[in-house]
């Protein structure tokens, strides 16, 4: 049985699903309840929001209204108790019925004045039958103990998939204006066509696939923001055939909101998913991405959906982000030593250089830091390497920083000391801290910069930072 969840996001004000004009009545019967509610809600991706309620009468009948009309897409009618729902399909006709009875709910399904729901549940039933003979199939073909049996369940799924395939263009051939006959036609997946040179060649495959992976797929439909199936295809669209750096990813971004413009619920569907999937980047390169949506969607422009926390959560993160996006040069940090002295980040003329922000109280850098001193003596020193380590006065004092650089020989490293007070004087005064400017948030954290101080990794652990230093080595011989 399907599963009715619960939606939340905390970007989103209000779930405002009523176009203004004309009315919406849906009259649902589902038996054998009586006196409960039922619920409706529709696919936001992964999500299933439940949008509106309504208590069944003694008949098992209840009446969802509105004074508007409802925004297109596949919705779910959710049973009493929330353990499960069926879906159907609101497009065009917005006054119909549905009957329904819980012991076999698609069987059961009628519907009035509904087209579109009546195509729908045909195709349904038959691609259920059809299934149901595949996973047969299947498992028959886990039995078989000869090669001929085996053969013959193998052709036996292949025929009921194929006889599903015909059945779906046969319905988009025939109802071409239908709303399945949209969804179908989102759904489908590129054939890849022989090769031109007649053998299999990778890079034609994978060019007709990324081509054609969106045909008959219109990112100004807003029915496909209200189906199971569309978020799904658009990660697997930036998972598998988006070259990963920023570039190729923000040019796909672009040109999928350029047609979603024209339509406020994929405009929003999509802004908020890319906005979901960039604020906690996966790889370092990934922070371009989130300035950039900040930058042309967020910045200068206003959406009713966004809410003042949702707002400040974007704005802040593209703050944060902006000082020290991946390939950039880094700030200049200026602070003293043990002996008062300052000391430059800009002034090291390394090739390499490791930034460490740490807290001399912190358990996890206490760890960290002699064993990145075990491999900076062993490799990292030789590779002309310098550590700049900045170590923050939170709950650790400035003696406890200079004991455990004794105690654990940490002397060629240059040190740092970040006062509490130096840090209130620059915030004081309007000046970013050092720790926004690297947009710390936990400590210990790590950069490499080379000798331009254009950061080549962040925030990946002195384990990585090896792997990213030595593959820039290699590179570089």
């Amino acid at each position: 049985m399907k599963q009715f969840l619960f939606f939340t996001f905390f970007l989103i004000s209000g779930l405002q699903l009523w176009s203004q004009n004309e009315s919406f009545e849906l009259t649902v019967t589902f038996k054998p309840f009586q006196k409960q509610y039922i619920y409706l809600g529709y696919y936001s991706g992964k999500q299933k929001p439940i949008v509106d309620s309504v208590l069944l009468d003694e008949n098992g009948v209840g009446v969802f209204k509105k004074d508007r009309k409802i925004e297109k897409g596949v919705y779910l009618i959710g049973f009493p108790n929330k353990s499960g729902y069926f879906e159907i399909l609101i497009d065009k006709e917005q006054k119909f019925s549905v009957f329904a009875d819980s012991s076999n709910i698609l069987n059961s399904l009628k519907f009035k004045n509904s087209p579109d729901n009546e195509l729908f549940i045909e195709y349904q039933k038959f691609t259920a039958v059809k299934g149901k003979e595949i996973e047969f199939a299947k498992l028959n073909l886990s039995k078989a103990t000869t090669k001929a049996d085996s053969l013959h369940w193998i052709k036996t799924a292949e025929k009921s998939s194929e006889e599903i395939h015909i059945n779906r263009e046969s319905i988009v051939t025939k109802n071409p204006d239908a709303t399945i006959t949209a969804l179908l036609n989102a759904m489908k997946m590129p054939v890849v066509p022989p090769s031109p040179t007649g053998k299999y060649d990778s890079v034609f495959a994978y060019k007709y696939y990324k081509s054609h992976f969106w045909d008959n797929t219109y990112f100004f439909d807003e029915r496909l923001v209200r189906t199971s199936f569309f978020e799904e295809k658009l990660d697997q669209y930036f998972e598998q055939l988006i070259y990963p750096d920023p570039d190729s990813v923000i040019k796909e971004i672009d040109w999928m909101l350029g047609y979603a413009s024209i339509n406020d619920e994929m405009q929003k569907f999509l802004l908020i998913k890319f906005v979901n999937r960039y604020l906690n980047i996966k790889f370092m390169w990934e922070d371009r991405v989130f300035v950039h949506l900040f930058e042309k969607y967020f910045s200068q422009k206003e959406y009713s959906w966004l809410t003042e926390k949702g707002k400040k959560t974007i704005f802040d993160r593209a703050y944060s982000m902006m000082a020290n996006l991946f390939g950039s040069q880094a700030s200049n940090i200026e602070l003293p030593d043990s002996t008062g002295k300052l000391q430059s980040l800009f002034s090291i003329q390394n090739p390499y250089i490791v930034v460490v922000f740490w807290d001399p109280a912190c358990g996890h850098c206490k760890e960290t830091l002699p064993k990145m001193d075990s491999i900076y003596k062993v490799k990292w020193r030789n590779d002309s390497l310098k550590i700049y380590a900045i170590a923050k006065e939170t709950d650790g004092s400035k003696k406890d920083w200079i004991r455990f650089i004794n105690d654990h020989q940490l002397k060629d490293w240059t040190h740092v000391y970040y006062s509490k007070a130096e840090n209130d004087e620059r915030v004081n005064n309007n000046i970013p801290s050092y720790f926004q400017l690297y947009d710390i948030q936990t400590v210990p954290t790590l950069y490499l910069l080379d000798k331009d101080k254009r950061i080549l990794a962040k925030k990946i652990p002195f384990e990585q930072i090896d792997e990213v230093l030595q593959y820039k080595l290699k590179s570089n011989k």
